[in-house]
């Protein structure tokens, strides 16, 4: 899968400094899985070194003004910032990562300053914006936001959920594929938006003979929106609860209880979401409960990654 980032979070200098901000995660751990895709558009429109720019609202307009000599800069950022979406376009991107806090990148992180020097609070850089309206349902974030546990696990899993969703849309989707991804991702949605995942399931049991091409295409629209919903401990506790009521015939009073208490811990911030999800997987390969093996809730990106190993991935 492709995912865009900006150039200097991959360790490239070409800061206004001449320095990077490379991002060691990405790189040495999204990277095993995703081939990244470059953009700069401040390093197209100034080159590097350069005097660093700001935000600047002026009748109710925002501009970009050269921190040093307070030039409005903004034409040749917009016009690099175009050539760079264009470049994106031509990509089957499933997310985008931006450099926190950049006047061109920044997610509503971006300073936003008065005529006078004062700070007008956050917005976002001037790129960014233009990937938000281009890409509405795009999986995006930034490194800064990254580095909570939470924010983190919830970008991953939506980006593997879009790569899989993606790859369904160019396998010259049925009716009957499109059942069988809705129900594997089950659990998963349930765990991001119940009411989402039930309007889902109306979608595909198609009751108004909707043709498929229309099927699909609303499937898509909200599969999209719910994977961009962030999860919390108690919806996902209540995906264990269920995942739990499958083995409510085959497990002992022990099995019961250590299934129950490591749910309670992990809704208790004891222990992370690893310790039920593993118990879970346990039983049910012991037990041969294939409907919940096939459950991408279970292991939504590569294990390796790790993400469900932290407490504060959760809430």
């Amino acid at each position: 899968m492709k995912i865009a980032v900006s150039s200097c979070l991959l360790g490239e200098k070409i800061r206004f400094d001449g320095g990077d901000k490379h991002d060691h995660f990405i790189t040495d751990e999204l990277g095993k899985f995703a081939e990244f895709i470059p953009f700069c558009p401040e390093n197209l429109a100034f080159k590097t070194p350069r005097p660093s720019v700001r935000l600047v609202k002026v009748d109710g307009d925002i501009q970009v003004h050269s921190n040093k000599t307070g030039d409005d800069l903004t034409l040749p950022l917009l016009k690099t910032s175009q050539e760079e979406l264009t470049k994106l376009e031509s990509q089957p991107l499933c997310g985008i990562i931006f450099k926190s806090k950049s006047p061109s990148c920044g997610m509503k992180s971006a300073k936003l300053y008065l005529e006078n020097g004062f700070c007008d609070g956050k917005e976002d850089g001037v790129f960014m914006g233009m990937c938000r309206e281009r890409y509405p349902l795009l999986p995006m974030e930034e490194e800064g936001r990254l580095m909570d546990a939470w924010l983190r696990e919830n970008f991953v899993m939506q980006v593997f959920a879009y790569d899989r969703f993606e790859t369904l849309k160019a396998s010259t989707p049925t009716l009957g594929k499109l059942v069988r991804f809705h129900t594997v991702h089950k659990f998963m949605l349930q765990a991001k938006d119940e009411q989402l995942y039930r309007e889902l399931g109306n979608i595909v049991a198609n009751r108004d003979n909707h043709s498929f091409e229309t099927v699909f295409a609303m499937y898509e629209l909200g599969f999209k929106t719910a994977i961009g919903r962030k999860s919390s401990i108690k919806r996902t506790r209540n995906v264990l609860e269920h995942l739990a009521g499958f083995f409510k015939k085959e497990l002992s009073t022990g099995e019961k209880e250590i299934l129950h208490s490591h749910i309670q811990d992990y809704a208790d911030k004891i222990v992370p979401l690893i310790v039920p999800l593993s118990t879970i997987h346990l039983y049910a390969k012991k037990y041969e409960i294939i409907y919940l093996l096939e459950q991408v809730f279970l292991e939504p990106y590569p294990k390796t990654l790790a993400l469900r190993s932290h407490i504060d991935s959760g809430k």
